[in-house]
């Protein structure tokens, strides 16, 4: 997976966390055998830009933990016809997550778990958004939840 990530926060994020990003999502990739190109990329900020981000695109004023914008949803009215060998060979971009380290910190202490376990959740979580899994409603809740439990307990971030 060609991942970008971007740190715009007040402190910085540590290595350890950017490379635990970094693979638990390259791991989430091959559990949905994805292509190895595909693209994608993760922004950590702060509480006070993320509520900026959540109120401009989602009309919540709050600080909120992880926003997903996906980039292709499959309704692209000029689609390319071309054999699979070249569709294989053009990268994928699934969109970006912005993830709230500030949030990351406040729910793994409300929780009662790691911070480490936290962040990986809500980046599978944003990254589950970007492939096209939702829980709005209970049927697309009863396939997300599971399969994103699955995820992080294989990876090793169990609950």
């Amino acid at each position: 997976m060609d991942l970008e990530i971007y740190d715009k926060t007040n402190n910085g994020v540590s290595d350890k966390d950017t490379s635990l990003v970094q693979d638990v999502l390259e791991y989430a990739g091959k559990y949905l055998d994805l292509k190895e190109n595909t693209e994608m990329s993760v922004t950590f900020v702060n509480n006070d830009k993320i509520k900026d981000i959540n109120k401009e695109y989602r009309g919540v004023d709050r600080a909120t933990d992880v926003i997903s914008f996906a980039i292709e949803d499959g309704d692209d009215d000029f689609p390319l016809i071309m054999d699979d060998e070249m569709a294989n060979e053009i990268p994928e971009n699934i969109g970006d997550i912005f993830v709230s380290i500030d949030k990351v910190a406040e729910q793994a202490e409300f929780l009662n778990h790691s911070y480490e376990r936290e962040l990986g959740f809500l980046v599978v979580h944003g990254f589950l958004h970007l492939n096209g899994y939702d829980h709005m409603e209970p049927e697309d809740e009863a396939v997300m939840f599971p399969l994103q439990r699955k995820i992080m307990d294989s990876y090793g971030l169990k609950r």
